[in-house]
């Protein structure tokens, strides 16, 4: 049963309860943000352009629908998580960025303002190409041949509507890092995370509107499915295979130092959601680019540009893509941020070392070794997850509600990080006696 008590204890310390009220009223005004349109846009055939391309409909479900009002933050933290992607790759490339990040918050925040920084020309181009589409793709997807999305634009209205968008997006930056230097979870990931459930409602309204009985059993199957794809999820964020590590014990005059058995977590889901968020970009870029020639004087070009957009649109293709590129990124993405060969350098410095096994290359490659066979679960169960709309959509034939996979992975990852922070702030409080 959950311990109601801790949910009535935030509530009664000030300081935790204002942190809440803090975080909730600045996604309040993200929302609120989410609904200020850029002029000149009709909004109408925008929601039906994304209600009708499913990859595009993927980048409008995590700005939390302000893409489909083509709103001022309507890019959300793309720019920046793809510029913090950047810089993690980069980091581990240029020894002058791996100096910087070994300087300690000194180092990292050097790092995390060059990101900031980066973002910003990151934001103006997403602006300008997404623009950019609608202009030309907007009429012949919504059928409406007489008027598209967006009109055309004077030199003044494409400079406001890229500044406007640019600072959109600056602005859930600035927002998100607020939310961060309250100690209660991971900005950045609340923003995304309030953006993934501001679309819940709106699903469930769907779904209620074309509710038919005879399909209570297709229902009850979803509401199982949900259920159980939720605990999974929950099983395999914290998982972990524990190596045992020892530090032997030494003795420095009259003190005894080490002696400790302790161990070495190693997560089955180490990559977390990065990997989707590299399949996401790979697996959206020959669709948007096709997207550009679709409506080209050239006959060739535009019917190879149409059937680009068609085969991507085609839920067994992008599926089968959609996995096979998150496996892949998993794989990938664990080897740049896993270093068994550093691990094993400081077990040895710090005078540990694992039971059974030597110090040094022999540690290195069992630590390789554990983590590749851990890696695989992780890897199939991202890709099984990135996958699952088109298997419920399938199976149940439901098209209003559909369990997003990785919007629940988020989902779940957020609560249980933020969870794990407040109680590591009500304990805290208990330790200082308050």
């Amino acid at each position: 049963m959950p311990d109601f008590s801790k949910v009535l204890l935030l509530w009664k310390v000030k300081d935790i309860r204002n942190k809440i009220l803090y975080i909730l009223g600045l996604l309040l005004i993200f929302r609120i943000a989410a609904h200020i349109p850029v002029p000149g846009v009709d909004v109408e055939n925008l929601k039906n352009f994304f209600n009708s391309n499913q990859v595009l409909g993927l980048l409008n479900m995590f700005s939390g629908g302000a893409l489909e009002n083509f709103s001022v933050v309507m890019l959300g933290l793309g720019p920046y998580i793809t510029a913090s992607i950047i810089f993690q790759l980069l980091v581990m490339i240029i020894p002058r960025l791996q100096e910087m990040q070994k300087d300690g918050e000194a180092g990292r925040a050097k790092i995390n303002q060059y990101q900031r920084l980066f973002a910003v020309p990151l934001a103006a181009l997403q602006a300008y190409s997404t623009i950019t589409i609608l202009q030309r793709t907007g009429g012949s997807a919504v059928g409406a041949a007489t008027q598209g999305i967006i009109g055309e634009l004077s030199i003044f209205q494409w400079f406001s509507a890229i500044v406007m968008i640019t600072a959109g997006s600056m602005f859930l930056m600035w927002l998100g890092e607020l939310i961060t230097e309250k100690g209660i979870g991971n900005g950045i990931s609340i923003i995304i995370f309030a953006g993934i459930i501001a679309a819940l409602p709106r699903s469930i309204q769907q779904t209620f509107a074309v509710f038919d009985p005879s399909q209570i059993f297709t229902y009850l199957a979803f509401i199982v499915i949900a259920i159980i794809t939720i605990t999974g999820v929950v099983i395999i964020t914290e998982g972990q295979r524990n190596i045992p590590v020892s530090y032997a014990r030494r003795i420095r005059g009259n003190k005894v130092y080490g002696g400790v058995n302790t161990h070495l977590p190693l997560r089955v889901n180490q990559a977390g959601v990065i990997p989707i968020i590299f399949a996401i970009s790979i697996v959206l870029i020959p669709p948007v680019i096709a997207q550009y020639f679709v409506g080209s004087d050239t006959a060739w070009l535009a019917n190879f540009a149409q059937w680009v957009v068609n085969i991507f649109n085609n839920q067994l293709f992008y599926g089968v893509m959609y996995f096979t590129f998150v496996v892949a990124f998993t794989y990938f993405y664990t080897a740049v941020i896993f270093h068994p060969d550093q691990i094993s350098e400081n077990l040895q410095k710090q005078g540990g070392f694992i039971p059974g096994i030597r110090p040094g290359k022999p540690t290195t490659e069992y630590l390789g070794y554990v983590s590749n066979r851990i890696l695989l679960t992780g890897a199939l169960f991202l890709g099984s997850i990135a996958v699952l709309p088109f298997i419920v959509q399938a199976a149940t034939g439901i098209q209003s509600l559909v369990l997003g996979g990785t919007s629940l992975l988020i989902v779940v990852s957020v609560v249980l990080e933020t969870v794990k922070q407040i109680e590591s702030k009500l304990v805290m409080r208990d330790y200082e006696g308050f």
